[in-house]
């Protein structure tokens, strides 16, 4: 037996040779494929990329605002419509106003009315006897056209201050040269009346306003009625005022005109009947206090709209002189309602005419009242 080599001597034998056997129904040719390595059953399978699919590439982020960029983008276009709007309801109120301004009657007294000199200003205000709005069918009895009342307010930086003068005072009228009532003067136009007032009292008359009865009532309902403090119950049956009871009253446009008007005012005071006994003066006393309240609440007002239709219910009968621009009767009702007319009473006397019960300035006390309107 030979002794066998010693494997340290031996060199390494290398892996042995092997030989490739094809499988069943594969060519010897077809090389084989290596088995797809095998996945966890939670791995997603890996996408296939189409054939004609386009790069990936990464598409930009859409731009979107955050709802609190919207809700400041929804705020600031707001903040510039609300000026917007506004400005469109201004100009619509002024429009509807001016409209309303332009319908008003006016007369051209350029030839009689004094020119405003200085900050003060006389308006001749007249309350116009007329019924054909308030009383069409003349139940009342009274016809015709005449003037009810007379007021100059006088308005000046510091206030205002309200004068009436009574409609039986005695003057020479403007347009004859002859004695009778200044209510009188008017039955010739506004521009004798406002002639007579000049020449008889010798103070400036810069404009005139004239307002109907009918307009009075108006006004009146227009703003919510006008409030007046009854110290007693009061009722008189011929102007139709009735006043059940002591205290502030608001008076609809009816009641206010029947109080303003009333000349047999009766008061009952502590169960009687009593009936004021200086009838045209407390006339005057009563017009005052309800032409100051009423023009005060117009001018305090500040809502359009109820200013619309103070000026829309008196459109209808007032009359203005053509030298009262849009602005200055503005003006004019807004200085009303940042002052408190001071009531000035015409000092006068009653006398005999003839057969006629008239009244006649007293003097001097008459020139000291005057002098403040001058």
């Amino acid at each position: 037996m030979s002794t066998p080599k010693n494997p340290e001597n031996q060199p390494p034998q290398g892996p042995g040779k092997q030989f490739f056997v094809p499988s069943p129904g594969r060519t010897p040719s077809e090389p084989a494929k290596a088995a797809p390595p095998q996945r966890p059953s939670n791995t997603p399978p890996a996408k296939v990329p189409q054939k004609d699919a386009q790069p990936n590439r990464k598409s930009p982020a859409p731009n979107r605002k955050s709802p609190a960029s919207n809700r400041r983008s929804g705020g600031l276009k707001w903040l510039l419509l609300i000026p917007l709007l506004l400005l469109i309801v201004i100009l619509g109120l002024l429009y509807k106003a001016h409209s309303a301004y332009s319908n008003i009657e006016r007369v051209d007294l350029a030839d009689v009315l004094d020119p405003v000199t200085g900050p003060s200003t006389n308006y001749l205000l007249v309350g116009s006897d007329s019924r054909e709005a308030f009383d069409p069918e003349g139940s009342s009895g009274v016809t015709g056209r005449r003037s009810d009342t007379i007021i100059v307010l006088r308005t000046t930086p510091s206030g205002s201050s309200m004068m009436s003068i009574p409609r039986d005072l005695w003057v020479k009228i403007a347009s004859t040269n002859k004695q009778g009532r200044i209510n009188g003067a008017y039955n010739d136009g506004p521009a004798n009346l406002v002639r007579t007032v000049q020449q008889n009292l010798q103070i400036p008359i810069n404009h005139y306003m004239e307002v109907g009865f009918g307009s009075f009532a108006g006004l009146v309902d227009a703003i919510g009625g006008v409030t007046i403090e009854f110290p007693n119950p009061a009722h008189d049956d011929r102007s139709g005022l009735v006043v059940d009871a002591a205290g502030p009253v608001t008076l609809n446009g009816t009641q206010a005109l029947a109080y303003a008007r009333s000349r047999h005012y009766s008061e009952t005071i502590n169960g009687k009947e009593v009936t004021e006994p200086t009838a045209d003066l407390g006339r005057q006393q009563r017009q005052q206090q309800f032409l100051r309240t009423a023009l005060k609440e117009v001018g305090a007002t500040r809502n359009p709209f109820t200013l619309l239709n103070v000026a829309d219910s008196m459109s209808s009968e007032l009359i203005i002189d053509s030298g009262l621009s849009f602005g200055q009767a503005v003006g004019f009702v807004r200085k009303l309602g940042s002052s408190d007319p001071v009531t000035v009473v015409l000092p006068t006397e009653g006398v005999r005419k003839g057969k006629a019960a008239v009244l006649v300035l007293s003097e001097p006390e008459a020139q000291v009242v005057l002098q403040d309107f001058r």
